[in-house]
């Protein structure tokens, strides 16, 4: 084989990959067990938030669309599940993709919701191919799950039921415990 058609065949084949989204992806997905990648939101009631503004706290960020059949029957579990769980440190932030209803069409939705709706989110969470997307950071900041496909009362309650057991700083709380009863 001569060196020119090498050359158009790795072309041609490096072309393939390019197009096919096989060699790169636009944005990297987050890693399991590790650092959850820092977020911005803007919630439907204007307020700015970040990852760090939910320290000590279980956070599931929550992709959706108006017209997914799955994220319609997805929202109300989740609504329910934050309504019983919030108390103990859950955020729910439920994202709702450019492709949904406006913010303004969305709105109504959002002022019965006890969980949080986004209207603008920025963060390098990959990208969203399915949808409802979840993701679930741990009260480290630790994210521990990351999965498309619709969540299950049982499923939230494996995933996210031992997270909000975890008592936030539960390991430096016993250390300053011992601490003080060790100068007494």
């Amino acid at each position: 084989m001569s060196h020119g058609v090498k050359v158009g065949l790795a072309t041609i084949f490096f072309a393939a990959l390019i197009t096919s989204g096989v060699a790169f992806s636009s944005k990297p997905s987050p890693v399991v067990d590790a650092p959850a990648p820092d977020f911005q939101v803007t919630t439907f009631d204007g307020q700015k938030l970040s990852l760090a503004d939910f320290k000590g706290q279980v956070v599931v960020l929550n992709f959706w669309a108006t017209w997914c059949g799955p994220c319609k029957r997805e929202l109300p579990l989740l609504e329910d599940y934050h309504r019983r769980q919030h108390s103990a440190g859950l955020v729910i932030l439920a994202v709702a993709t450019e492709d949904s209803l406006t913010p303004y069409q969305l709105r109504p939705l959002a002022k019965i919701l006890t969980l949080q709706m986004v209207k603008r989110f920025k963060g390098n969470y990959g990208d969203i191919k399915y949808l409802p997307t979840n993701f679930v950071i741990d009260r480290k900041g630790i994210l521990r799950y990351a999965e498309s496909g619709g969540f299950t009362r049982e499923g939230l309650d494996q995933v996210i039921g031992p997270l909000i057991a975890e008592t936030p700083d539960s390991a430096q709380a016993g250390a300053v415990q011992s601490q003080a009863s060790g100068n007494q």
